[in-house]
């Protein structure tokens, strides 16, 4: 095999950034490569294990750390230094971002999910990107007979976080959480779970509740330019997927409550006007606590104040859109008030 499309996939993704045709090649050991389009690639061993894996980057184009994450995962397997052994679906979200150096061209990517893409009268090249990753999502774990599905969005902040690896656990909508799910979590390195309060157009919510999918949206850190990631700061995440792909027999150390830090979200703060403001100052990380009373934000007569003795912001954005997402709140809670499996 020249495998030289594969070797620098990404580049080649970049140069296409919003469709590129499909091709297929074959690796040493039998596995089959598919090109589906621009940043999606689907790769079928000669005799899979019984997990199937989707791990997605880049849906935000400035996102970098876990585009090179899978970038070098990618090389790994494609140079024959780790044998894909489950099947797997890798997606690298939006090149044309990823170009300009932005976390959009025109919509967020991660809000159009769950067909809110053909919600809303309006017409964007993200809605066209979500609607074909809805499709590949489902194309992959439709063509697969895989006992586990799992899927990894992976994603770094656009401001500091107190808890640096966080990750979202979607909405169950009552079904248990998953032992094993926080484990490996856990051995990625992740120590914070931000449990949803409810459905969402999220990518992961997505493969979660269309797909039976175990699936999150994984915070690895800040955002930072191509080229300015310190890869060991990954490492523990980097090497979890690894073996996941590599090793169908791996198991992570069971889920340790006392080494965890979980929260649930409470309220979500929405920005309906031009006039929205935080009181808090730009720089203020993720999982910031305010106490009891606080006044958060202001969007003309609207106010938002702490309601519990304590709660946290994350994900504070005033830049969005009217009508989006500005912040969640979110509270401690214990492994011991959770349904677990």
């Amino acid at each position: 095999m020249n495998g030289s499309r594969l070797n620098d996939f990404l580049t080649l993704s970049r140069e296409h950034p919003w469709a590129l045709a499909p091709f297929r090649e074959s690796l040493p050991d039998g596995s089959d490569i598919q090109v589906w389009d621009t940043g999606v690639l689907c790769i079928e061993p000669a005799a899979p294990g019984n997990t199937d894996i989707v791990i997605s980057c880049g849906i935000h184009g400035n996102e970098t750390a876990p585009i090179e994450l899978c970038e070098r995962i990618l090389r790994a397997i494609v140079a024959g230094e780790l044998a894909c052994r489950q099947r797997l679906l890798l997606i690298f979200g939006n090149p044309a971002a990823m170009n300009l150096g932005v976390r959009e061209v025109e919509e967020n990517l991660n809000r159009l999910f769950s067909g809110a893409h053909a919600r809303g009268g309006r017409h964007s090249r993200e809605r066209e990107r979500a609607a074909r990753l809805e499709q590949y999502v489902r194309r992959f774990f439709e063509g697969g007979a895989g006992a586990e599905r799992l899927h990894y969005d992976l994603h770094t902040a656009i401001r500091p976080s107190r808890y640096e690896k966080f990750a979202i656990y979607p909405f169950t909508h009552g079904a248990p959480y998953r032992r094993r799910q926080l484990a490996l979590l856990s051995a990625g390195g992740v120590d914070t779970i931000l449990l949803a309060h409810g459905p969402t157009t999220t990518f992961s919510y997505f493969s979660a509740h269309q797909f039976g999918a175990h699936a999150f949206t994984v915070e690895l850190g800040k955002v930072m330019p191509f080229g300015q990631n310190d890869s060991r700061r990954f490492a523990a995440m980097e090497q979890s997927l690894m073996q996941l792909i590599g090793r169908p027999d791996w198991q992570p150390a069971p889920f340790d409550p006392e080494r965890v830090r979980l929260f649930r979200v409470c309220r979500e703060v929405t920005k309906h006007s031009g006039q929205f403001g935080f009181t808090f100052a730009d720089d203020v990380a993720n999982f910031t606590a305010f106490p009891h009373g606080t006044l958060l934000a202001r969007d003309g007569e609207r106010e938002w104040r702490v309601e519990h003795e304590q709660e946290a912001v994350v994900f504070p954005n005033a830049k969005v859109a009217a009508g989006h997402r500005a912040a969640l709140l979110v509270i401690r809670t214990d492994a011991t008030d959770l349904l677990l499996d």
